[in-house]
Parts: C-alpha cells; sequence; structure tokens
C-alpha cells in the first residue's frame, strides 16, 4: 500500500474529504491509463480529484469526472479533460472490488493521485461506506477535540519551560 507521507511520493492531487465523507475499509494501489499530453499536465501538477469517482464500465474500473487540464504546448494532440479513464490492477482485485461495489453497496473513492518512486503515476483508492451525517458529526467532535487537547498540551509545555 501506499503512504503519502513517504519521501519518495510526489503527491499531485489529494482527495481530502475523502475520510470524512466515507468509512475506509481498505485501500489499494493501482495503475491508470494516460496520455502522452495528460502525463505531462500532471506534471506541471494540474489536476483534481475532488469530485471523481471509481465506477464499472463494460466489465472494467474507470475513473470518472478527474480533471486533469490540457496540455498547453500538446495544441490539437491534446486530450479531454474529464474522459473516462482506465484503472490498471489484477483480475482478482478487480473481481473482488466489483463484487464489493455490486453485492455489498460499497464505493471506491479515489484518495490520492501520485509519482511513485519510479516516475508511474499511481492513484490510491480505497474501498469505503459512505457515513450517515450522525457519524460525519462524530468525526468532526472527535477533530475538534484533538486541537483543543494539542493547543492545551502545548500551552501546558511552554508554561513549564519559564
Amino acid at each position: 500500500m501506499a503512504e503519502e507521507a513517504d519521501s519518495n511520493y510526489h503527491v499531485i492531487a489529494k482527495n481530502r474529504r475523502a475520510r470524512f465523507d466515507y468509512e475506509i475499509l481498505e485501500t489499494l494501489e493501482v495503475g491508470i491509463i494516460l496520455t502522452g499530453s495528460e502525463v505531462k499536465s500532471l506534471r506541471q501538477g494540474k489536476a483534481s480529484i475532488h469530485e471523481c469517482f471509481v465506477g464499472e464500465m463494460e466489465n472494467e474500473l474507470y475513473l470518472f469526472n478527474a480533471n486533469i487540464s490540457e496540455y498547453a504546448q500538446a495544441k490539437h494532440f491534446s486530450h479531454e479533460p474529464r474522459r473516462p479513464r482506465k484503472i490498471l490492477l489484477h483480475r482478482r482485485q478487480k473481481d473482488k472490488f466489483l463484487g464489493a461495489i455490486r453485492r455489498k453497496g460499497m464505493t471506491l473513492v479515489p484518495m490520492s493521485l501520485y509519482f511513485n518512486h519510479k516516475g508511474r503515476i499511481k492513484l490510491l483508492v480505497g474501498l469505503g461506506k459512505g457515513k450517515k451525517t450522525l457519524d460525519k458529526r462524530e468525526t468532526i467532535k472527535q477533530r475538534d477535540w484533538e486541537r483543543s487537547r494539542s493547543r492545551i498540551l502545548r500551552a501546558s509545555n511552554k508554561g513549564g519551560d519559564d
């Protein structure tokens, strides 16, 4: 699996709301089929996966609605910014995720798009279940408590040094 904090990875785009909106049960690093102008645009950091999702089309998994801006120097060889892009993974993994989507009502959520240590573009996908409003409120409470706890600890450490 992939760690975004690792120094070998250069994150291009991140979906910050993924963990807030979904309870992520499992993550997987997958490949993605791109054209040359899309790769050049990604090297410039011009991508957004905020509104995208992974879905099924023709018994394969595709990334829908990911916005990769057009590469200016490509002119008429450019790509369509929001076209569906095929995801690359092993057949067993594909069958497992398709089964989870079809039977259990789960969702594949794109979490981050990055260059791995070999310079290849990878997508971190999470298998998740949508959170209810109550669960989201609980997440907000936890986050606020962590913030206030860290402030209290910082204040107590500063007071002890004098």
